[in-house]
């Protein structure tokens, strides 16, 4: 894992992210490393300055582009299904603000992200800078088609919910990789973890899940 640093004022909201992590395992969060990376991922780094105030309520809270931060218990209960253990490759769908980009990459060894809209893919790039987060990759691109390059990945995980599980994803899946993506309609999806075994893949329905459409050629059209 690759030390991070909070910058500058980062220090003067430890206590608010603490509240954050109490708050986080009181409604059942229980993996230590995932809590942690809370504890220390300044989230008022990723979110405009109109709700900056806000920033460790746990509440989504809107970035722009009609699209929102995802509110944390929801990305604790992601990143708790994913299991990572520090020395895995990740691939993260829907960058977004770059926030659950720097998670990732407190609770893994490397994290490459795509996001489709160019905006935003700039914005979370330097907010990563901000925040000193070094060991994230993130492009410009269609997500559902995957980042090839850097493929085989540990686990990948979609921050979007889409009407099927993208074909390249799956692809670009490691051998006992984990893929996490919301399935089904615009704005109500089956949260679904794909393991990939020697023998093919398996799908494990995790609950209820109310995401941002994933667009793309695999997704839904823009």
């Amino acid at each position: 894992m690759v030390p991070r640093r909070l910058s500058g004022s980062g220090d003067s909201f430890a206590g608010y992210r603490a509240r954050l992590v109490e708050a986080l395992r009181a409604k059942g969060i229980g993996d230590l490393a995932v809590l942690k990376a809370f504890a220390e991922t300044p989230r008022h780094l990723f979110v405009p300055e109109a709700v900056r105030h806000r920033a460790y309520e746990d509440v989504a809270l809107p970035i722009g582009n009609d699209q929102t931060i995802s509110q944390p218990f929801t990305q604790a209960r992601y990143l708790e299904a994913l299991g990572l253990r520090g020395k895995e490759r990740v691939l993260e769908i829907g960058t977004g603000s770059g926030y659950q980009t720097a998670l990732l990459a407190a609770l893994a060894a490397t994290v490459f992200s795509v996001e489709r809209v160019e905006s935003l893919a700039r914005a979370a790039q330097a907010a990563l800078r901000e925040a000193g987060v070094a060991n994230v990759s993130v492009l410009h691109g269609d997500g559902t088609l995957g980042w090839s390059a850097y493929a085989p990945y540990d686990a990948i995980l979609v921050a979007a919910g889409g009407p099927e599980i993208p074909p390249p994803l799956v692809e670009q899946l490691a051998p006992g990789g984990r893929l996490l993506i919301p399935v089904g309609a615009r704005g109500a999806q089956t949260l679904t973890l794909v393991e990939r075994g020697d023998t093919g893949t398996r799908r494990i329905p995790l609950g209820e899940a109310h995401f941002v459409p994933l667009v793309g050629e695999h997704g839904f059209d823009a």
